[in-house]
């Protein structure tokens, strides 16, 4: 690599006006610091496309200027306009609507308001203070992005420090103070005054590349979600929180059930977490606080993310995102960080397992599909989408409840045994939260057993294609002693399981083998009357038979 085709390639990188100065800065450099930085990387030269998609993603995140790229890394790790820039072209990608109608926002208005209504015969928390907001795709993202980056921010911290620790490493020793440029494989790039400080470049490198992955992730949760409390958490700055029309649309679309039951199902859910959190002080802290804590104790491993960093195809921002990924270069979990995430498993599940049981009880009488519908809502919640998966490889957590079932089984039980107020008071301090069954007890899913069998027991009937459901059958529901996560975890297992070819291999499980007698139970007793007191009673049953 001789200086001829180093002058060129700045020309190439930053266009005749800037790689002219580039280059006027690289020849006043002393002779032996000329020749080690050609030396790097075996003198190869960074592709000049790969240098401009650098310097346009910060551009792209608003760091036009000098004071906006300090201003970004001052304000903390991770570049918040720019994952808004991206998240919003992910959102574009998806041919997602730019604006609400006046029918998406009745439509919306309506369901919100009908739903409060149901709410209060069965719920003593009032509605949440507000008006809900129809929301697209778009307004989903500037809305809760801040308080994604919230939760981030410990982690991204955590790995902007790693990153200037390798790259040190990996550059020589950091000079203190400031540079004429920044290094671009072996060829510094003229940086203006204010940004000659090499740590303050890479934690912008760091900053911008976490925002990035931040980006995807929210914008392709954006056509995912449905509301502003689907992960179980207060996202949204108005606390009536917001329905994605939409996406609800498509959703009843492709469940092929009629729209506005879908709306008003995912309305009852909206409204009934939004009462919780406006009613309860304590809860989003303590859920920001459990998750601060697992986050600020996310360990970098030094050697993979050298690795990593290795793998990339250059030092820019998009290389750089895949490279800094926590699934790849995070340690294992220490005990503290274990300890916070079983709490925040179990609040999760406490706050879906009561929004479960208050939307059951208020939309049975209302709702023909209640019960198909609340099965997958239980399902997305325990399996998650691909964002979700991307947000927990970027914050070391899952934000999905893994005791969901249980937790509304006990939540039923309590409601069935107390009233509604009784009930919602125990909401007052974390402390007389119920408890759940033991994870590993031999069977987590039944709740004080010998207390539910004198409650009242499921009557479930279906008329005309309806599922219509009394109290009565919404009480008993908790007294099953399916283990239901296992049931989940067999569908999941296998492509050609269905609810239905389960339910039916169970039912011939059940009878050793022999097909279900549609009679009911009353046929059995002959038969178990046989075995028990042998071929001597057959005879006296076919002549009860014949005097029939």
């Amino acid at each position: 690599m001789d200086e001829n085709a180093i002058h060129q390639w700045m020309i190439d990188c930053f266009g005749p006006i800037q790689g002219e100065m580039a280059w006027s800065q690289f020849s006043a450099l002393p002779e032996s610091v000329r020749s080690q930085i050609m030396a790097q990387n075996g003198g190869q030269l960074p592709n000049p496309t790969e240098v401009k998609a650098m310097l346009s993603a910060f551009t792209a995140g608003g760091l036009n200027t000098p004071g906006d790229m300090k201003q970004s890394v001052e304000e903390g790790p991770i570049n918040v306009k720019l994952a808004k820039a991206i998240a919003q072209g992910r959102v574009q990608a998806k041919d997602s609507d730019s604006t609400v109608s006046a029918a998406q926002a009745e439509q919306v208005t309506q369901a919100m308001s009908q739903a409060n209504l149901w709410l209060d015969a069965v719920c003593s928390f009032d509605p949440a203070p507000g008006q809900a907001q129809t929301l697209t795709r778009s307004s989903w993202v500037d809305g809760t992005l801040d308080s994604w980056a919230k939760f981030a921010a410990p982690v991204a911290s955590s790995m902007n420090k790693a990153l200037l620790e390798v790259l040190g490493s990996r550059f020589g020793d950091l000079p203190e103070g400031e540079v004429s440029g920044m290094f671009a494989g072996p060829i510094p790039i003229p940086m203006p005054e204010g940004l000659k400080d090499p740590k303050t470049l890479i934690s912008l490198l760091g900053n911008t590349s976490f925002a990035m992955q931040l980006g995807q992730a929210a914008g392709d949760m954006s056509s995912e979600v449905h509301g502003s409390f689907d992960q179980g958490v207060a996202l949204l700055s108005n606390p009536a929180g917001g329905l994605i029309s939409q996406n609800i649309r498509e959703y009843a679309t492709s469940l092929e059930i009629d729209e506005g039951e879908v709306m008003n199902f995912l309305a009852l859910n909206e409204a009934a977490h939004a009462r919780l959190y406006a009613a309860v002080p304590w809860l989003m802290p303590r859920f920001e606080a459990l998750i601060g804590k697992y986050a600020r104790g996310v360990n970098i491993d030094l050697e993979a993310m050298q690795d990593q960093i290795d793998q990339a195809v250059s030092l820019d921002p998009e290389s750089m995102a895949g490279a800094i990924n926590l699934g790849k270069v995070g340690v294992q979990d220490t005990p503290e960080q274990e300890e916070a995430m079983r709490s925040l498993e179990t609040l999760l599940a406490q706050v879906d397992g009561w929004v479960d049981c208050v939307v059951w009880r208020s939309g049975m009488a209302y709702l023909p599909h209640l019960e198909q519908l609340r099965e997958m809502m239980r399902r997305q919640r325990a399996v998650g989408g691909p964002a979700e998966r991307t947000f927990g490889t970027l914050m070391g957590l899952q934000l999905r409840p893994k005791r969901l079932r249980e937790a509304a089984e006990v939540w039923e039980h309590i409601s069935n045994q107390s009233s509604a107020s009784e009930r919602d008071t125990m909401w007052s301090h974390p402390d007389l939260l119920p408890a759940l069954p033991e994870e590993n007890s031999e069977d987590a899913a039944d709740i004080d057993a010998q207390a539910l069998q004198g409650s009242s027991q499921p009557t479930f009937s279906q008329a005309s294609g309806n599922n219509q459901a009394t109290e009565s059958g919404a009480a008993g529901s908790t007294g099953s002693s399916i283990d239901w996560d296992a049931e989940l975890a067999k569908l999941l297992d296998s492509d050609q399981d269905s609810p239905e070819s389960d339910a039916a291999e169970d039912g011939k499980q059940g009878n050793n083998g022999t097909e279900s007698n549609t009679s009911g139970s009353t046929d059995a007793k002959p038969a178990e009357h046989h075995d028990e007191d042998g071929d001597d009673n057959d005879a006296d049953n076919d002549e009860e038979s014949k005097q029939d």
